[in-house]
């Protein structure tokens, strides 16, 4: 039986005749930036594979940015997806939102700039569509969903559906008891050979055996 890559597998998927697929990478080994962390098994793909993953999936965020991008682990990114970090940010209270510090050389210093913003979070297990635009500061929960070209910012709760610009939550995938289960039980925890073993009850929604597998 073939074994699961290792997450420090830049390029995870085989093609046919056994070339590694360019277009889909675990974003823990193709990323290398000071603000940008991912966890195992996360992965986003490109029709057009990019030089580098960390400009593509996050323009904003420079090595000297105060914010931190963080996804969680076997998160499912698709290709478009862009993430508008807080660096992207210009001050709105004031009469102008023009950064006025990027061009006289006054820097972060400078009274046009904002203040530091807030870090970008992302659960496990998240599912992010085509296209999706993930605004600062957004906290998305575990297991959501979110829609193709939907324009993402504040929390979304644990296995929410979200579309829509902006987007909205469509509905809850499971009722309240059974993601708090899922939540004590965390299977993206475990190790790869035990979600492998499981991997029928985990995308089959089978809560007892997934429940009988996490106290075994």
């Amino acid at each position: 039986m073939p074994r699961f890559p290792d997450p420090a597998t830049r390029h995870p998927v085989r093609l046919p005749d056994g070339t590694a697929h360019a277009g889909t990478v675990f974003l823990s080994a193709a990323i290398d930036h000071p603000r940008i962390s991912a966890g195992d098994y996360s992965y986003a793909s490109a029709h057009v594979p990019p030089t580098d993953w960390a400009a593509q999936l996050a323009p904003y965020l420079y090595d000297f940015s105060p914010e931190r991008l963080t996804i969680g682990k076997f998160c499912q990114i698709a290709d478009g997806v862009i993430f508008i970090t807080a660096s992207a940010n210009h001050r709105r209270d004031g009469f102008s939102s023009f950064p006025f510090g990027i061009f006289s050389g006054g820097g972060s210093d400078s009274p046009s700039m904002p203040g530091p913003g807030p870090d970008t979070v992302i659960g496990h297990d998240v599912w992010i569509g085509q296209g999706a635009t993930i605004l600062p500061g957004t906290k998305i929960g575990n297991g959501v969903i979110i829609g193709a070209r939907a324009v993402v910012a504040g929390a979304i709760p644990d296995y929410a559906i979200v579309a829509g610009n902006p987007a909205r939550v469509v509905r809850q995938r499971f009722a309240p008891e059974v993601i708090a289960v899922l939540n004590r039980i965390r299977w993206w925890d475990w190790n790869i050979d035990r979600i492998t073993t499981h991997e029928a009850a985990i995308v089959g929604a089978d809560l007892d055996a997934l429940e009988k597998a996490a106290s075994g």
